[in-house]
C-alpha cells in the first residue's frame, strides 16, 4: 500500500549539510497522509525528527530545531529533510515513515506509523 525508500545518507563533517530524501510508492495521493524522518542512533530508542502531518502541520524535534527542516514534493510524492550545521549526536540510522490516510498510530503517546523504508544511515564525524 505505501512503500517509501529514503536516499542521501552519507558521511560529513560537524558543522556540514547533508539531505536526505524519501520516496513514496503507494496508491494513495501524496498530501493525503503523514509522512516524516525518525532515527535511531546505536543503542538509543528511535525518534521522531521532522515530520508533515496529512493536515498539513509542520513538527520538528527540539533537538535539530533551526538546524533541520523539512519539506514535501506530492507531484513526486517526495519527502526531504536538509540536515544543516550538523553534529556528531545526529549520527544514526535515519528512517522515513508513514500512515495511511486517515489512520495515526501511536505508540507511548507519539505518532508512530505503520510503514517504513529501510533506512539511510548518517554518520557525523567531529
Amino acid at each position: 500500500q505505501l512503500q517509501l525508500v529514503e536516499s542521501g545518507g552519507g558521511s560529513v563533517q560537524a558543522g556540514e549539510s547533508l539531505g536526505l530524501t524519501c520516496t513514496a510508492v503507494s496508491r494513495y495521493t501524496c498530501g493525503t497522509y503523514s509522512i516524516g524522518w525518525f532515527r535511531q542512533a546505536p543503542g538509543k530508542d528511535r525518534e521522531g525528527v521532522a515530520a508533515i502531518m496529512a493536515d498539513g502541520t509542520t513538527t520538528v524535534a527540539d533537538s535539530v530545531k533551526g538546524r533541520f527542516s523539512v519539506s514535501k514534493d506530492n507531484a513526486k510524492s517526495s519527502l526531504y529533510l536538509q540536515m544543516n550545521s550538523v553534529k556528531p549526536e545526529d549520527t544514526a540510522m535515519y528512517y522515513c515513515a508513514a500512515d495511511a490516510p486517515g489512520v495515526k498510530r501511536q505508540r507511548n503517546g507519539a505518532w508512530y506509523p505503520g510503514h517504513w523504508g529501510q533506512g539511510t544511515q548518517v554518520n557525523v564525524s567531529s
